[in-house]
């Protein structure tokens, strides 16, 4: 697959580690109900990309059997 190919996968990557990260500091600033938001968007988007990885590689393995 080709990086652009990657791109929207480790974009969602970086948005899910970005939101743990701002769910860690706001825990750590006693602000439970927003770092529970934050931990839902992080894993959101960390599902998110689970989903499109799976998709390329299904394409992939489509494209390689043609």
């Amino acid at each position: 697959m080709s990086p652009s190919t990657h791109s929207p996968v480790v974009e969602l990557h970086n948005l899910a580690e970005h939101a743990h990260a701002a769910a860690a500091e706001a825990h750590g600033k006693g602000d439970r109900l927003t770092a529970h938001e934050l931990s839902k968007k992080a894993l959101e988007h960390s599902m998110n990309a689970c989903k499109l990885s799976a998709e390329q590689v299904e394409e992939a393995e489509k494209t390689a059997k043609q």
